[in-house]
């Protein structure tokens, strides 16, 4: 049973949801039956490489909010992590483009390490409040996952894997995906937002019932 979730590297539900569709697989009777793929999905496609400006001042200008509206909202997603065992610094976020890291999760795709790299991503922007658009720190965090120095360089010198990004970007357009994280299973059903672990597990258990014919 395949499982495709679509998320971006700044999306603080994204780490949520990654953290609670982990619990339900760990309860799932079948797990090792499950491939899981980590699609791209950019919140900014046309974020610079870094932004200026604090995290705060970017939010409340996108989203009309007052500092205090911002700081509230950010309390509640950090308690909410805490809850998930996740360390968010959110005022410290540095944002920018993640079009590089989503071309680097692919690479992780092909030396079977996608999720160690997504993690690693997710990790830095949101715990170590490390800019995510920069090449040499998306460099640096992808060797520590395990990627080949070499080819690592060579994807950020060059277009490699720009067209698996686009089309993981089109797929989602064509699903209707209009926010992350978004969890495919089978290409049957579908599971939108940071949903709780048992409501994962219960979309699995469905999933996995439907594709396989019970005994006589």
């Amino acid at each position: 049973m395949r499982v495709e979730v679509w998320s971006d590297v700044v999306c603080p539900w994204c780490y949520v949801g990654k953290r609670r569709l982990e619990s339900a697989l760990g309860r799932f009777d079948h797990r090792d039956a499950v491939e899981l793929v980590w699609r791209s999905f950019e919140l900014d496609p046309a974020a610079p490489r870094q932004r200026s400006g604090s995290a705060a001042e970017q939010l409340a200008r996108k989203y009309g909010m007052s500092a205090e509206q911002v700081a509230a909202s950010w309390a509640r997603l950090t308690a909410l992590a805490e809850a998930e065992g996740l360390e968010f610094h959110l005022d410290r976020a540095r944002g920018g483009s993640t079009f590089d890291a989503h071309r680097l999760i692919h690479l992780g795709a092909e030396h079977g390490l996608q999720d160690e790299v997504k993690e690693r991503f997710l990790r830095g922007y949101f715990t170590e409040s490390l800019p995510i658009g920069e090449p040499d720190v998306l460099g640096r965090l992808a060797v520590a996952a395990g990627l080949p120095p070499a080819e690592v360089g060579e994807v950020l010198a060059t277009d490699r894997f720009a067209d698996a990004v686009r089309e993981d970007e089109r797929r989602a357009r064509l699903l209707g995906v209009a926010g992350v994280p978004f969890f495919a299973i089978d290409d049957r059903y579908g599971v939108s937002g940071a949903q709780s672990a048992d409501l994962l597990l219960e979309a699995l258990a469905v999933a996995w019932a439907e594709r396989t014919p019970v005994p006589r």
